[in-house]
């Protein structure tokens, strides 16, 4: 929940507005995601989650069982007209499409199966259950409910929630297995970030630092023709369409650079140029929201929750992160490689076995040719 939930806004507008921004931590599954790990949670699609006990041993730990779809044995899908449309045909073509997007997940899904299987780490359909249960009660809903309203919603069957987002979440979590802690800092920030006053704005961005002076000198000269120049000359669509108009500014929300110079304003007020990477950034304060929410002690509760929820993710997003970047990958469809440490941790351990009193296979070959070394 944020400020701009408050302003101007009905209280079962602030509801709706509210439970949708907890629906999007809880389905960050797929968005922080992308926060440090990019794909994330894009990392199962084609099979459903397991519990370590219901099947063999190659099957541990959340993993999956492969159940295929009832039309794959069939030879042909359709028929139009009398012409017959096969199974291989439909596949080479979804292959051609979606092959290299679809191999990048069961990529991941494998990564995550083999950093559970080497720590002897499971994901049961009761723990799975239980966390479907726990997020369904933040909405007031019953599990079946939840699932109906993620169907509706999000597109996602219970299915394919609970193999595409709850079981990657509490497999990685306990891979991370990190204790999450919440400060009073942490709350003080947050509050300044979803509750604090904001600094409504019109921008122009540039790409040019020489284009971007120009235009300066002309927001100077002329500050009320200030929407006008971001019309003929920002390269950012969207504002550049609404006169320059963003979303108003908030403390803490990612780029400090831009927050800084967005406050220092006074209403009316006109920017430097602001750099922004490869960008060029002027700014016109058109003044600040004013807080409906005054006090922290008001909604310190659903802030500390919302705080461990991304603090979780984060902690997900960095442990997945990790053990991609450590995975070995030859990926033949698009021929490439990326060279991960896992092969040389496993080479590693294999010599402090080896270290440990195991006899190498050069010993033991020696022995069966009478040789000693």
């Amino acid at each position: 929940m944020s400020e701009g939930t408050h302003l101007n806004k009905t209280a079962a507008v602030k509801t709706t507005t509210g439970s949708k921004r907890k629906l999007a931590l809880v389905l960050a599954g797929t968005g922080v995601a992308a926060i440090a790990a990019g794909v994330l949670f894009q990392v199962l699609r084609a099979e459903p989650a397991q519990s370590s006990v219901d099947g063999p041993p190659e099957q541990a730990a959340g993993t999956a069982r492969v159940s295929k779809p009832p039309l794959r044995t069939a030879k042909y899908l359709a028929r139009v007209n009398g012409s017959l449309v096969s199974w291989d045909e439909v596949a080479v073509e979804c292959m051609a499409r979606y092959g290299s997007e679809v191999l990048d997940n069961v990529i991941n899904r494998t990564i995550i199966r083999q950093a559970c299987a080497d720590r002897g780490i499971s994901v049961t359909r009761d723990e799975i259950d239980a966390e479907v249960l726990r997020i369904a009660k933040k909405f007031n809903l019953d599990p079946k409910n939840w699932y109906a309203m993620l169907q509706n919603e999000r597109h996602l069957t219970p299915e394919q929630y609970r193999r595409d987002v709850i079981w990657p979440m509490l497999a990685l979590r306990k891979i991370a297995n990190e204790k999450v802690i919440v400060t009073d800092g942490d709350l003080v920030r947050a509050f300044a970030r979803d509750y604090g006053p904001r600094v409504k704005v019109k921008m122009i961005m540039l790409n040019r630092m020489r284009e971007a002076q120009k235009v300066w000198n002309l927001a100077r000269k002329h500050p009320d023709q200030f929407g006008r120049l971001a019309r003929e000359h920002s390269v950012e669509p969207t504002s550049k369409s609404l006169d320059g108009d963003v979303p108003p500014i908030q403390r803490y929300a990612g780029n400090s650079k831009l927050e800084e110079e967005a406050f220092k304003l006074r209403t009316g007020e006109i920017s430097g140029i602001i750099q922004l990477g490869t960008r060029f950034v002027i700014l016109k304060s058109e003044g600040r929201t004013k807080p409906v929410v005054t006090s922290i002690d008001q909604v310190r509760k659903e802030l500390y929750a919302s705080l461990m929820e991304e603090k979780v993710q984060q902690s997900v997003a960095k442990v997945f992160k990790k053990i991609k970047e450590e995975a070995t990958i030859h990926n033949f469809l698009t021929n490439t490689t990326q060279n991960g440490l896992r092969q040389a941790s496993a080479t590693t351990r294999g010599s402090a076995r080896t270290a440990g009193g195991r006899r190498t296979s050069s010993t033991v070959r020696s022995q069966r040719t009478g040789r000693t070394r």
